[in-house]
């Protein structure tokens, strides 16, 4: 659910719609746009504290078959948070397989790609610093 929450505009449904055809769905629930606290902790660990809001959309529908997906994705596309809630569905199906290989490693190979990228910039503004001896007793 993270890789179809955090993909790029329009990726998941082009993924999606690369691999398979999409099944008949009925809504449970309509894609609807709100928003989210996004909460942090001083270092990582520390005491919680309130960063801001987020923009989410979320849905929830119903394969024909009777198998139910959720979704909520970063963003105001409804297009993509149907997309993502059809992933998670069939995702419980015989099309599992398939799916994986064509929409899920595809977007954990796209976010290992950028995560790899985003620490290389980083490590390039990198300072190091170090004491040397100056040989004075």
């Amino acid at each position: 659910m993270g890789l179809l929450a955090k993909a790029g505009p329009g990726r998941v449904a082009a993924l999606l719609d690369d691999t398979c055809a999409r099944p008949g769905f009925d809504w449970l629930r309509h894609p609807e746009t709100g928003s989210v606290m996004v909460r942090g902790r001083t270092g990582g660990t520390g005491a919680p504290f309130n960063l801001g809001e987020m923009t989410v959309t979320r849905c929830a529908l119903r394969l024909r078959c009777g198998t139910v997906g959720h979704a909520y994705i970063q963003g105001r596309s409804k297009p993509d948070a149907e997309a993502a809630a059809l992933v998670d569905a069939m995702m419980q199906t015989d099309r599992a397989t398939t799916l994986q290989a064509g929409v899920l490693d595809p977007l954990r190979a796209e976010a290992d790609s950028a995560r790899t990228s985003r620490a290389a910039r980083a490590a390039a503004t990198k300072v190091d610093f170090f004491t040397m001896v100056r040989g004075e007793d």
